[in-house]
Parts: C-alpha cells; sequence; structure tokens
C-alpha cells in the first residue's frame, strides 16, 4: 500500500507539474512581461492557494475512511485540473486575458485536490507503516514529494521544446489520469484500503 502510495504519487508529480512552464506560458500565452507581471504571478500562485484553501475547509477528510479509494480519486481530479488548465492556456495567443483566470481557476481546484491526496497518502504511511521503519518511510515520503516536482520540471522543458508549453500541459494531465487510473486497477487492494481492515 505504501509503495503505491509514492507510485502514484509521482505519476501526478512527475506528468502533471507544469510548474517550469509558468513563466514562457504567462509571456507567451497570456501576454505578460518577460520579466514576470500579472499573469506570471497568477500562474505561480494558483496551486499554493488551492493548496490553502483545501486545508481550511479539510474537514471531510477526516470522516472519510476509504483512503485508497480517495487517493485514486484526488490525483484524477488533480489531473482533470492540470488537463483544463492545459486547455485554457490553448486559445490564449496573448490576446484574451479572461482565459487566465479560468488557468488559474483550474490550477486552484488542482491544489486543493493535491492537499487532499498528501493527507490521505500521510495518514495511510503512519497508520500502515510499522514502527521500527516509519522514520525511514517517512524519508522516503519527503524524498518523493520534494523530488518528483523537480523531475517534472526536466520533464516539462523537454516535452515543451517539441509540443509547446500549453500542449505539454494538456497531454500531461491526460497521462495522470489515465497512468493512475490503470496503476489503480493492476493494484486493486490500493483501491480498496481502508484503515485498519484485516487483509487491505
Amino acid at each position: 500500500m505504501l509503495m503505491m502510495s509514492f507510485v502514484v504519487d509521482i505519476i501526478a508529480m512527475l506528468f502533471g507539474m507544469p510548474r517550469a512552464l509558468f513563466p514562457e506560458i504567462a509571456h507567451v500565452d497570456f501576454g505578460g512581461p518577460q520579466g514576470g507581471g500579472l499573469a506570471f504571478a497568477v500562474l505561480f500562485a494558483a496551486i499554493p492557494v488551492g493548496s490553502v484553501l483545501g486545508g481550511v475547509f479539510s474537514g471531510w477528510v477526516s470522516r472519510t475512511r476509504r483512503h485508497g479509494r480517495a487517493v485514486v480519486l484526488a490525483i484524477v481530479a488533480w489531473g482533470l485540473a492540470i488537463t483544463l488548465a492545459g486547455a485554457a492556456m490553448l486559445p490564449a495567443g496573448g490576446r484574451a486575458v479572461p482565459w487566465l483566470w479560468v488557468a488559474a481557476a483550474c490550477l486552484a481546484a488542482g491544489g486543493a485536490a493535491d492537499m487532499a491526496s498528501a493527507a490521505f497518502r500521510s495518514s495511510m504511511l503512519q497508520g500502515a507503516a510499522a514502527e521500527e521503519v516509519r522514520g525511514r518511510l517517512q524519508g522516503i515520503f519527503t524524498v518523493v514529494v520534494a523530488g518528483g516536482p523537480r523531475m517534472a520540471d526536466v520533464l516539462h522543458g523537454v516535452a515543451a521544446g517539441r509540443l509547446g508549453a500549453a500542449w505539454t500541459t494538456l497531454v500531461g494531465g491526460v497521462l495522470v489520469v489515465v497512468l493512475v487510473t490503470i496503476a489503480s486497477a493492476l493494484v486493486p487492494s490500493f483501491w480498496r484500503f481502508e484503515p485498519g481492515r484485516e487483509g487491505a
């Protein structure tokens, strides 16, 4: 279960974190200045803002028992949000500024979904890991959380050179949905996981 929680998070971050492309998207797709500007700031702030709002309204997390299903659905929601954000970037062409706010809203929704995923995965780690290895697994958890977005920066940068930044964002979101769905189908026990459930 814990290995799968790391795998699905790596999928979510590796293919669905287009952060490295935000400067180009802000400048090329939304007509912002090269040095930064409103579009740049909005894109960079959108995911963290969504995470904060997701945390503020996270009371429902403690009432959810099916943690495996919740993780998969949260990551699928993240992938869909990134897909829609990429789609919102396509027609912009530096002209349609309102699309910036559509993209930002999608990214914020993704941030809220990512917060939910992180909460459930952290709970799974604390509950399922044996006490003698919990510290080491927490270290792996930290490496995955910190390293996944950095690997995504490289992957998205390479892909954007071929597809363009907006298409790379959109395709990455689709890949998150497809790959996480496949992973959960291959390991159905992860989908069914509930804390304290015998044989889960």
